[in-house]
């Protein structure tokens, strides 16, 4: 039995990641996720007024600065029990929305699409189709996906002005309402989307799509050739041919923090909940189980999990030791979880993925195709959103009385962004921020091993793995970015020795 250990460099995802590997005879037997970055955003904040974190921290992120403006906004509304006129709300999650849907549609066609124009696939039946639609750069489906997300992306900027680093959120509403006119224009740019994904991704209305419910009838439908020659359709057949669907399977337990809180604190559209494995249940969220390891972390240590009110975010590099990476283990409860569009649709009981879920289990494919079911359903629930503000114009877009002296407390933030559950947690002591935490949806997934050795999503979902190459290690590839990871969020110097550098 011959053992060796590898280490990856993974290009195309959001920040710098790399795996180490022990194969036993080709065999993954134990895996370290490392996020190779510090992020300081939570050191960086104490002492600093509390709004100066609408500032700052959208700026943890260029992909989903978005989410964390309203993660911030939301932990200081709960601090000072402001709720927000419907108008504001309305906007807060169209410009959500669209950044998450751009996300969506750009990692699905720039980051997963391109491991199929690998050379692995050279023989493959489907090989010229693959490069003639996902060739970085080059590839139809791929140019296509640069200029209808850089056109949808103006929806934030006709509200926020700008995107990334946008901060037209304030506690208590928005900078600037809804006009008709500016309605006007997200309609058209919303629009130009739908036709795009509707011609090119889905080859179908909509509608029609989004209404299968289960997966024979899903069978049934990408079985039609206009169907099958689509973006989509070209995916799942290779996918299914490589196995996608039966690969990187993790934890089954998942956690969403809902998608679209209604006007007046009366819910979301997409519950919050988490889905408990053993019992195949969905629960109540309660954001009180929610707790932070830093065993195996480059952190200074405390023992066993604390909740981010609790947690400490100070740096203590130690390369020599059994600690591996900047990122944190976040635990619901005892519980691995993994978030993100998975997540998101299985907990909302969503048909079609429910039943994929359940027949299938996760896998890359799986969260994958979820990512773009997501994709039709944020399409929908956009048109609904700009429908719904047609009634709220003229209506106050932002509170008359916001305090500007904030009172001591502690309050937090949860939003469901790009890639899944994102939580800020906030202290104010004295009138400044005394503590302030951030838990992201990487930090969940690629977390590494806990207080009890317990690995980490993403390192679950690769031991076992067989690797024939470690050299050129595409089902590693598949797996991770099926989850399109955000090292830039969850950590922000650290050069280890040799390394495989995978790129296609």
């Amino acid at each position: 039995m011959s053992r060796i250990t590898v280490d990856i460099d993974l290009n195309r995802v959001e920040g710098d990641l790399e795996f180490q590997l022990d194969l036993e005879d080709g065999i993954v037997v134990d895996a370290r996720c490392i996020g190779t970055l510090y992020r300081g955003f939570e050191q960086i904040l104490i002492g600093r007024a509390p709004r100066d974190a609408l500032v700052i921290t959208p700026r943890v992120c260029g992909i989903c600065g978005t989410a964390h403006l309203y993660a911030a906004t939301l932990a200081l509304e709960q601090l000072a029990g402001l709720t927000p006129p419907g108008h504001a709300v309305l906007v807060r999650n169209l410009c959500l929305m669209t950044e998450t849907l751009q996300s969506d549609l750009r990692q699905t066609f720039l980051f997963f699409a391109p491991d199929f124009c690998d050379p692995v696939y050279a023989g493959h039946p489907l090989a010229a189709e693959l490069a003639a639609a996902f060739t970085p750069f080059k590839g139809s489906v791929a140019r296509a996906c640069l200029k209808t997300t850089r056109d949808l992306l103006g929806i934030v900027a006709i509200f926020g002005g700008q995107w990334p680093h946008s901060t037209y959120m304030l506690p208590g509403g928005i900078t600037q309402p809804a006009t008709a006119k500016r309605l006007i224009e997200a309609e058209e740019i919303l629009a130009n989307t739908r036709e795009w994904f509707e011609t090119t991704v889905i080859g179908d209305d909509l509608e029609a799509w989004m209404a299968i419910d289960s997966a024979a009838a899903h069978a049934r439908w990408l079985a039609a050739p206009a169907r099958a020659r689509s973006a989509l359709g070209l995916l799942e057949r290779i996918a299914r041919d490589a196995g996608l669907h039966r690969l990187g399977a993790g934890t089954g337990n998942l956690l969403s923090y809902g998608v679209n809180i209604r006007p007046g604190d009366a819910g979301h559209e997409l519950p919050a909940g988490f889905f408990n494995a053993d019992s195949a249940c969905v629960e109540a969220l309660d954001q009180q189980r929610i707790n932070e390891h830093i065993r195996h972390s480059w952190f200074f240590g405390y023992e066993g999990g604390r909740h981010p009110w609790q947690g400490e975010t100070i740096p203590d590099y130690r390369p020599h030791s059994d600690r591996y990476t900047w990122a944190k283990a976040p635990r619901y409860g005892d519980k691995v979880v993994q978030t993100g569009p998975l997540a998101e649709l299985r907990i909302a009981g969503e048909a079609l993925i429910s039943e994929l879920f359940t027949s299938e289990g996760d896998s890359a494919w799986l969260r994958q195709f979820a990512r773009l079911r997501r994709a039709g359903w944020l399409l929908k629930a956009m048109g609904e959103n700009l429908r719904q503000l047609q009634g709220h114009l003229g209506e106050p877009h932002i509170l008359a009385a916001v305090p500007q002296v904030w009172p001591d407390g502690e309050s937090y933030g949860l939003v469901e962004a790009a890639r899944g559950a994102l939580g800020h947690w906030l202290r104010v002591k004295d009138g400044v921020i005394d503590k302030y935490q951030i838990v992201t949806p990487t930090a969940w997934n690629a977390s590494p091993r806990d207080s009890s050795g317990e690995h980490g999503h993403w390192e679950r979902s690769i031991i076992g793995l067989s690797v024939p190459d470690p050299e050129r290690p595409l089902q590693i590839g598949h797996i991770v970015r099926s989850h399109d990871p955000c090292l830039v969020c969850t950590v922000h110097f650290v050069e280890r020795g040799n390394k495989i550098h995978f790129n296609v």
